[in-house]
Parts: structure tokens; C-alpha cells; sequence
């Protein structure tokens, strides 16, 4: 059975990372943060940046899968290339693991989180608050976005990884 995953929220200038383990029935959140660049680095090293911390932390947490948004956007093409980029490198770092990768919609995320594909970011908030024990402040909605991926990949496909 599935129980432990990392989830992403991707980004370049920040992104979200967070490592779920379901344990009894329960959900616990075992790391959540964001890594952050730089932007006085040049684009490779705020890309090492990014690779160097993912690395450690399935290193130090060993999931058995991962859990990525899908991008979306409708902000500039320049943006998009440089988070592109940036999930690139940690698709990459969970090939160089053997860890599957899931891909989940921001709708998926919603509908697995809150029951509502429509849902806004202050209800994805709420409920992640409400299905996990949250022991430190989270400064940025990045870090529960990433919760919130690790929960639809744990909701998603623990029945794919039954015993």
C-alpha cells in the first residue's frame, strides 16, 4: 500500500514541496516547505538550486511516488518557461531516483481536497488545515499546495499501490 509521497507546487522563483505518510489510516505531514532561488543567480544555478534541495529531500524521505501540478498559466510566456524549466529539473531528479511522477490538474486538486473542482485557494487552505495536522506557521500558499498535491496523490493512487 501507498504511504508515503512528496508533492509539489512547481515554481522558479519559489516552489512548494511537501512529504505526506499515511500511517494508520492517518495523514501526516513529515516536511513541508518552499525552496527558494535567488534572482541575483543566473537561470542554471537557481536551477541547481532547486535540483540540490529536491534531491535531499528524497534523500532524506525516500517516497515511493510523486505528486506534481500540471501547469497552467495565463501570465507571460517568459514565466512559463522559467517554471517549465524548473519541473523539468525535478522530473528529472525523480527519474534519477525511480520514483513515478502523477500529474494532477489544479481541478483534480480541488475535487480531491475540498469535493469542489471550483474551489478558491482560501477553501484549499481551510480544508488542508482541516485533514492534516499543521505544526508550523506556513508563510506562503505554495507550501500548502503542496499538501494539498500529496493528499490527491495519497486520495489518487493508493488503490494503484495495494499489496
Amino acid at each position: 500500500m501507498l504511504t508515503r509521497v512528496v508533492g509539489i507546487d512547481p515554481g522558479y522563483d519559489r516552489l512548494g514541496i511537501a512529504v505526506v505518510e499515511r500511517k494508520d489510516g492517518k495523514d501526516i505531514i513529515l516536511e513541508s516547505c518552499c525552496i527558494t532561488t535567488s534572482k541575483n543567480d543566473e537561470p542554471h544555478i537557481r536551477l541547481k538550486t532547486i535540483a540540490d534541495a529536491f534531491k535531499h529531500i528524497l534523500e532524506t524521505h525516500s517516497p515511493e511516488v510523486t505528486g506534481i501540478e500540471s501547469l497552467f498559466f495565463n501570465t507571460n510566456q517568459r514565466t512559463a518557461i522559467r517554471v517549465a524549466e524548473a519541473r523539468g529539473v525535478l522530473l528529472l531528479e525523480a527519474a534519477r531516483f525511480s520514483i513515478p511522477v502523477f500529474e494532477y490538474t489544479p481541478g483534480q486538486i480541488k475535487l480531491a481536497i475540498t469535493g469542489h473542482g471550483q474551489s478558491d485557494k482560501g477553501q484549499v487552505m481551510n480544508m488542508v488545515n482541516r485533514l492534516v495536522a499543521i505544526s508550523k506557521p506556513i508563510t506562503y500558499d505554495d507550501e500548502y499546495d503542496a499538501i494539498a498535491v500529496a493528499l490527491t496523490c495519497l486520495a489518487y493512487e493508493s488503490r494503484s499501490f495495494t499489496a
